[in-house]
């Protein structure tokens, strides 16, 4: 998979209409799943007096945790659409809902299935497709004398400092790609009195 993968840079909206039905999709960018409560609770507030809200999402860089929920639409007409639009354009840590207000003319299973998909697909496209990388965090512990070592092995393997303090005890949080994170971490390993969490 790599230490980078595909997410939404933020927020959008989409709408979708078929015979009077109309399919208003939101896509987030979302993190845990905590996130994903907290959206879905608003607009369920928010859309009280729609007939379904209907959602997918995809969580993690590896691509593995995800869920399809159909909300009383026919079994597979609506959730696993919207999850097909995440993966065809090879997103994660991504949560699509689609507020459905029925308009009076049934589509059917093949038709809720498209009206579904495209919308969701109208929520992605109105958006930005951002990648990101996959990073790991360092904390490290030393003695102030070997500030000097450490900072030369973090100006030449070049993570992010998230922050730093340099006492008689120093203590640095450091973010590097996944890829790269082993090479820092052996280093840093060789410098005395360091701890590494």
């Amino acid at each position: 998979m790599g230490d980078t993968y595909l997410t939404l840079a933020g927020e959008s909206e989409g709408l979708y209409k078929e015979k009077m039905s109309r399919f208003i999709s939101f896509a987030y960018p979302v993190s845990d799943k905590e996130a994903i409560k907290v959206h879905l609770d608003r607009i369920q507030k928010e859309y009280y007096d729609a007939r379904h809200v209907c959602y997918a999402y995809m969580l993690g860089h590896d691509r593995n945790e995800f869920r399809a929920n159909d909300n009383g639409e026919p079994s597979g007409s609506a959730g696993k659409p919207i999850l097909g639009q995440i993966n065809s354009f090879g997103l994660t840590d991504v949560l699509i809902v689609i507020v459905r207000y029925f308009g009076g003319v049934k589509l059917g299973t093949g038709g809720l299935a498209v009206a579904y998909r495209e919308s969701a697909k109208e929520a992605i496209l109105n958006n930005q497709i951002i990648e990101k990388r996959v990073g790991v965090m360092f904390r490290i512990c030393f003695e102030y004398p070997y500030l000097n070592d450490v900072m030369r092995i973090v100006k030449e393997e070049n993570p992010e400092v998230i922050s730093q303090s340099f006492e008689l005890n120093c203590e640095m949080k450091l973010s590097i790609r996944q890829s790269l994170a082993d090479k820092l971490r052996s280093r840093l390993l060789q410098v005395e009195t360091i701890r590494l969490e």
